[in-house]
């Protein structure tokens, strides 16, 4: 019989561990144990095995002789992320801008209109989960599940990047102009800009990841 209130658990202990890797809680080359993670997180070492069977698959913690070790997110694995966003988000407005409800159109405004608010408020933190928000509502808009299973994941797995362009580069006061103009460009259907202003994005994305994680 499966158990479900397990499933969700291991899911929500997947998450927690998933994002103190992305957000640096957890530093490249540190050795963290189901123990550890137990104590810390105050659950029992099944759904945190379980979790860290699915970090492990996906290539974000190591098994070596010393222990379980964390792998994080490479300047390779960023750079291969952002080639992924290049050539799939424009696909991805595109046909957003096509099937986009009345109701997601103004769930995007709600966004971006919260988005000045915190900016303004210099909370960044909660910038990044509208924004996360703001992408996330365009991908399932696509009505493309493959195309969102994709970047979706990719999306959250820069967290940490967008966390350092955000604080480093100010970057957050120019992403959401540009969600401004991509979310006029979906509402007016205008597919040769949503092409031109989701690339354009992507591109300003990159390049403030590689100023605020400059050495």
């Amino acid at each position: 019989m499966i158990d479900y209130k397990s499933l969700s658990l291991a899911n929500q202990v997947y998450q927690q561990i998933e994002k103190n890797i992305l957000s640096g809680v957890y530093s490249p080359g540190e050795i963290i144990s189901e123990s550890k993670l137990s104590e810390e997180l105050g659950v029992s070492r099944t759904p945190i095995r379980e979790a860290m069977a699915r970090l492990e698959n996906e290539k974000l913690i190591g098994i070596t002789p010393s222990g379980t070790v964390v792998l994080g997110i490479t300047d390779q694995d960023v750079a291969d992320m952002f080639t992924v966003k290049r050539a799939l988000e424009p696909i991805v407005v595109k046909k957003a801008a096509m099937n986009i409800s009345g109701e997601d159109l103004a769930r995007l405004k709600e966004i971006l209109d919260q988005q000045e608010f915190y900016e303004e408020k210099q909370n960044i933190e909660k910038g990044r989960n509208l924004d996360t928000q703001f992408h996330d509502i365009i991908y399932s808009a696509s009505g493309s599940p493959i195309l969102q299973a994709i970047l979706s994941p990719i999306h959250h797995k820069l967290m940490k990047y967008r966390k350092d362009s955000l604080t480093k580069t100010g970057r957050s006061r120019y992403s959401i102009s540009e969600h401004v103009k991509i979310y006029e460009a979906i509402e007016a259907g205008d597919q040769e800009k949503i092409e031109e202003l989701v690339l354009n994005h992507v591109d300003q994305a990159y390049k403030s990841i590689q100023k605020g994680t400059a050495k």
